[in-house]
């Protein structure tokens, strides 16, 4: 049968989980990954990219006309990127000047306006840039990842049945890095109404540890730890709190692609 999507966005979510047998050797347990690079931008951002578009249509918040401004450590802003070319929107990124070259480059290739602001001031910078362009354009609209309802919506209608469904509802743990707190949020109020014994557990970076108590601080981990709590993060949902080094996570990264040929990331 016939398979025609009618745009590329689409294509999102419906990414297999795919078991790691050589990073779980020798461990009592099973790890699956999400392997959200299926996306067509290859992160689980590409979900909320979409998913915060179309609820901005659907209550009338944006028109031909709009011009969307959302500030962005990389991969929402990817996301953004492609869905508002597929749409015909004007989009403004304000993100840290840390954030990599090949990010910027492709955000360009998708007729994004890049304006970059102190890596020292983190995503905070980058918001409160944000903010002052909303200022300046009067038809323009702020998505607001990390306050944007439609962020977990998302997770809670799509990636957590996912998983649910493709686990026979044999899901025991979830292991999650906090950029905006979407996925872990949607994913587990989703998951322990069904299952009580269900955890979460929350990743973040060691030198920016402010899911823990910690000061914010600068780190390497591109996509998480934006050194605030998210509004959207429902901290009630969290059972454990897990700090991870610069170190650690580029090596396991590489470990991942070296020895079960998945890229991960470093976010």
């Amino acid at each position: 049968m016939a398979r025609i999507f009618d745009d590329i966005t689409k294509t999102v979510g419906n990414t297999p989980l795919v078991r790691l047998n050589k990073i779980a050797k020798g461990i009592n347990c099973e790890i699956l990954a999400k392997v959200e690079s299926f996306n067509p931008l290859c992160s689980v951002k590409d979900r909320i990219g979409v998913a915060m578009i179309e609820t901005a249509e659907k209550m009338g918040l944006i028109n031909k006309n709009t011009v969307i401004i959302e500030p962005t450590s990389g991969n929402t802003g990817i996301a953004l990127a492609f869905v508002c070319a597929q749409r015909g929107y004007k989009l403004i990124l304000t993100m840290p000047d840390t954030m990599s070259l090949e990010r910027r480059a492709l955000l360009r290739i998708f007729g994004a306006e890049l304006v970059l602001t102190p890596g020292e001031k983190g995503m905070r910078g980058a918001v409160e840039k944000a903010e002052e362009l909303l200022k300046e354009y009067p038809n323009s609209f702020m998505p607001q990842q990390f306050k944007n309802l439609a962020n977990p919506e998302i997770h809670r209608k799509t990636t957590a049945e996912e998983i649910w469904n493709d686990t026979d509802g044999r899901v025991d743990i979830l292991v999650a890095g906090v950029g905006t707190g979407g996925t872990i949020t949607g994913v587990a109020e989703v998951i322990k109404k069904r299952k009580p014994s269900f955890q979460a557990i929350a990743v973040e970076p060691k030198d920016s540890p402010v899911l823990s108590g910690g000061k914010a601080g600068l780190h390497k981990i591109q996509g998480i730890g934006a050194g605030f709590i998210p509004d959207v993060l429902n901290k009630e949902i969290i059972d454990e709190i897990i700090t991870v080094a610069n170190e650690d996570a580029g090596d396991m990264a590489r470990r991942v692609a070296k020895e079960e040929g998945i890229l991960v990331g470093i976010s």
